[in-house]
């Protein structure tokens, strides 16, 4: 079965998966978004949902916020994790820097339609919305901005649908875009319809 399957640290990250892939992911393409309760829960079952996960033909994107800690140390330690369970070679694991919120910063025009608000795509040339992956807390940011509109789990879902998945703003969005795309087109030739 052509499986993809996102091992999530939390479920805004699914909720904003189940919005967006239907636009981008070819429908012949069975989709499965796997929400862990924070990142240390991911951490700890990442290996073992790994080895245990029944499709063997499936591949896996793992997604974590960065938050605070460094970026190339978490994206090894998770790694690290893949190796062990034998699946590192279907395995691709991208870092949200600081915060899946860095995403909707770098779109505020998605954030301006999904929310209803008025003038938030102007605000996308001031300097911290060029690249909102270098942000210490987007979540804080976004939720100042959206003046407390935003909600981590029902925004993420509204998001999903107007987010653009060309922006290049946030350079950690077009990599798990590209990582998307990457496990799309192997799926596809590895039976030989793409």
């Amino acid at each position: 079965m052509r499986e993809l399957v996102f091992l999530l640290e939390e479920e805004s990250a699914k909720a904003m998966l189940e919005s967006l892939l239907p636009r981008i992911l070819d429908q012949r393409i069975f989709v499965r978004a796997i929400a862990f309760e924070g990142k240390q829960d991911l951490e700890r079952q990442l290996e073992r949902k790994l080895r245990n996960y029944a499709n063997r033909e499936a591949r896996f994107i793992v997604i974590r916020d960065q938050d605070s800690g460094d970026c190339k140390a978490i994206k090894a330690s998770l790694l690290e994790r893949c190796r062990r369970s034998g699946r590192v070679a279907s395995t691709l694991v991208r870092i949200a820097c600081r915060e899946l919120e860095s995403f909707y910063l770098a779109d505020l025009a998605a954030v301006e339609r999904a929310l209803g608000l008025h003038g938030l795509g102007a605000q996308q040339d001031k300097a911290k919305f060029r690249n909102p992956d270098r942000l210490g807390s987007p979540s804080s940011e976004l939720r100042h901005l959206t003046r407390g509109l935003y909600q981590k789990v029902g925004g993420s879902r509204v998001m999903g649908h107007h987010l653009d998945p060309s922006n290049l703003r946030s350079p950690s969005f077009s990599s798990l875009v590209s990582a998307i795309r990457t496990w799309e087109i192997e799926l596809l030739t590895s039976i030989g319809d793409a």
